[in-house]
């Protein structure tokens, strides 16, 4: 069985600080991986919320995380394409590709909330549809093809991207949640980046069924489909300071992404304002899903059993979200355990921990 891969991935609800210093963790972390065989590290694309406000544009971070770094892979999780221009996220990324010699991979999402799309409303409703359609473009221009374009006198005209990038093939990831989009990314040969927000173990395990079905029925190798699973993630030397710093880190990172829900809720005249002990459920439900089976929460010795775990279902990477509200100081002393982890689930699935 292929070994697990890690990564870094970041979506901090920390966009309304006013600390100099906002990005440290990404900095300083990201060094840490690089240095230590990490397989990559992963920012998104979020607007106008304090929740993922950090990452308004995956390009920017990536840009930077490249010349800070030597090998780790540095990954757009995701670039929500029907706000872009294909003909500038081809541009962009190739840049990136140049500067980190050939180590970028991008994940497309097609976007959700309906805030987001001030900046291109007319998108929104067939956005999924325009995912598609414009990763066809970006991977056209990524391999140095030619698309026609009309100019500013309506004249059409062919247009390429420069600069060529090192990769003759773009690696991507579509962003999935729904059957649907598992197995329309499997038709086109992408990889999966996905999350753990399904009721049960269950689902993930059929949507990636679904996925290395689709793969084969489309021409594709199943074996080759990388499926990664975007994980919250916190060690520690034992449980009792696992559940100090991370139960209350946690409640404050899903009460603003509750607030997120809500505005997107309101947009379709839809009330889910919850009340405070509605609130306290939820939270501590959430919780509880955390450290059983839905994070990667815990000592290495627990750790280690859920990537066993997640290896034989089929996952390929997790991806490794740290940067939900615990201090700076413990973020990067979990990583100390998380790369011993990694260095564990990379020698044998049966050794004694």
């Amino acid at each position: 069985m292929a070994k697990m891969e890690f990564s870094l991935f970041f979506f901090s609800d920390d966009g309304s600080s006013r600390l100099e210093d906002k990005y440290a963790l990404l900095h300083d972390s990201v060094k840490y991986a690089d240095e230590r065989g990490f397989a990559a590290v992963w920012t998104p694309e979020r607007h106008f919320h304090e929740f993922g406000g950090l990452y308004p544009n995956p390009s920017v971070t990536s840009a930077a995380l490249s010349v800070l770094t030597k090998r780790i892979h540095i990954r757009a999780g995701s670039v929500v394409l029907p706000l872009q221009n294909p003909l500038r996220v081809a541009e962009e990324w190739a840049v990136i590709d140049n500067l980190s010699k050939g180590r970028v991979a991008i994940a497309f999402a097609s976007g959700w909330h309906a805030d987001d799309f001030v900046i291109r409303p007319e998108n929104y409703q067939e956005r999924k549809d325009l995912m598609f359609r414009d990763i066809k473009t970006v991977r056209s221009l990524w391999r140095g093809e030619k698309i026609e374009l009309p100019n500013g006198v309506g004249k059409l005209i062919e247009v390429g991207a420069y600069p060529r990038p090192i990769q003759p093939e773009l690696p991507i990831w579509i962003t999935s949640q729904s059957s649907e989009t598992f197995v329309k990314a499997g038709e086109i040969g992408a990889n999966v980046l996905t999350n753990f927000n399904y009721k049960r173990p269950q689902d993930l395990i059929d949507m990636i069924d679904l996925y290395r079905t689709s793969l084969k029925l489309s021409g594709h190798d199943p074996a080759e489909g990388k499926v990664t699973l975007m994980m919250h993630t916190f060690l520690a030397e034992s449980m009792e300071k696992v559940e100090q710093k991370v139960r209350p880190a946690y409640g404050r990172y899903l009460a603003a992404n509750l607030t997120l829900q809500s505005n997107q809720a309101s947009s379709f005249k839809a009330n889910l304002e919850l009340s405070q002990e509605d609130k306290d459920v939820v939270i501590s439900n959430a919780y509880d899903r955390l450290v059983s089976t839905h994070g990667l929460v815990g000592t290495v010795k627990s750790c280690y059993e859920k990537v066993k775990l997640l290896k034989t279902i089929g996952v390929n990477e997790i991806a490794c979200l740290i940067d939900f509200g615990i201090d700076y100081d413990s973020a990067m002393q979990s990583l100390v355990y998380l790369s011993r982890l990694k260095n564990l689930a990379s020698v044998s699935d049966s050794i004694t921990v």
